[in-house]
């Protein structure tokens, strides 16, 4: 089949779990402890409750765990279909094995629900509805086959509660044909819009990271309110898919939108941007590679996307 390998949903799971292995095998250092402030909350929200503040203030990294602080990601449906359009299904569950039903509404949501294939090439940022009994469920069309993460970033509605993002392994069976990460690039097109990718985001310290939105060769400077937000980031970790989701500093329109995020370790990432326009959302993707803390005081200072401080890449799209 030309190099493509037919893949059921037990192939398709080792597939993840040994692409985890080879991408770590690649060179993404151990964790490290992280220090600086974190990422910047947007106003009728604490400092330092999401997962990327978590991980800025030292913690482990989101989504690595299926299971934490009491509470259990339960995939109800962990096989799907390449190509046909699924139902997915889960539950938060806690310590007693109960369905959580009551969560604290973060940006508009009680609850963010992220897919992402471990070769980092497909992103969805779902919005799954909750049932009365706890259950959650999302129509999902993935094109392509292979490994998956499920992320669930939520923070139950009990005093005390932080906030937690656990993950669980999808397996979308089909053929199978495993893509390379996509080469670092300082810009990004996407439905006739560019983004361009300034900044620093390093290795167990605080960097800011300036995304600057255009159309046509103009700056959009009337973005829209998504989620509360005129922009969101996720950025996934190459080889275990390590999580971070950081909001903007600022409540600017645009074209500017900026984030101030700590990456738990060296290595490459993948970092997902979405923004609102004309009342439609946009994702426009990114690679980017951290250096190791220290390790750019001997040689010259990189940007995000990889290319010395100073220099332009002059690329076509991403993805």
């Amino acid at each position: 089949m030309n190099n493509a390998l037919r893949i059921t949903a037990f192939a398709a799971a080792l597939a993840a779990t040994f692409g985890t292995a080879y991408g770590v095998g690649r060179g993404v250092d151990p964790l490290v402890a992280a220090e600086g402030r974190p990422a910047q909350r947007h106003t009728g929200h604490d400092e330092g409750k999401g997962s990327g503040a978590k991980a800025a203030a030292g913690g482990a990294a989101g989504g690595l765990q299926v299971s934490d602080r009491g509470y259990t990601l339960a995939l109800e449906t962990p096989t799907i279909r390449a190509g046909s359009r699924a139902e997915i299904r889960f539950a938060v569950k806690d310590d007693t094995g109960r369905k959580v039903t009551a969560y604290r509404r973060e940006h508009g949501k009680e609850l963010h629900f992220i897919l992402a294939s471990t070769d980092l090439t497909e992103f969805r940022h779902l919005h799954p509805v909750r049932a009365a009994d706890g259950t959650w469920s999302t129509p999902v069309d993935l094109p392509r086959a292979g490994g998956y993460r499920a992320f669930a970033d939520f923070t139950p509605a009990v005093e005390g509660a932080e906030n937690l993002t656990l993950g669980a392994d999808l397996a979308v069976s089909g053929a199978y044909r495993p893509a390379p990460l996509p080469a670092p690039r300082a810009t990004a097109e996407t439905d006739g819009y560019r983004v361009a990718l300034d900044g620093e985001l390093r290795a167990g310290r605080s960097g800011e990271l300036k995304l600057t939105v255009s159309r046509n060769g103009r700056p959009v400077t009337d973005l829209q309110p998504y989620l509360g937000a005129y922009g969101h980031l996720v950025a996934l970790r190459s080889g275990d898919l390590a999580y971070l989701h950081v909001h903007p500093n600022e409540g600017s329109p645009g074209p500017v939108v900026s984030f101030t995020a700590t990456a738990p370790s060296a290595g490459a990432y993948r970092l997902f941007l979405d923004f609102q326009h004309d009342g439609k959302v946009r994702t426009a993707a990114f690679t980017v590679r951290v250096q190791a803390s220290g390790q750019d005081a001997s040689g010259p200072r990189e940007n995000v996307a990889g290319a010395p401080a100073g220099h332009t890449h002059r690329t076509g799209p991403t993805h």
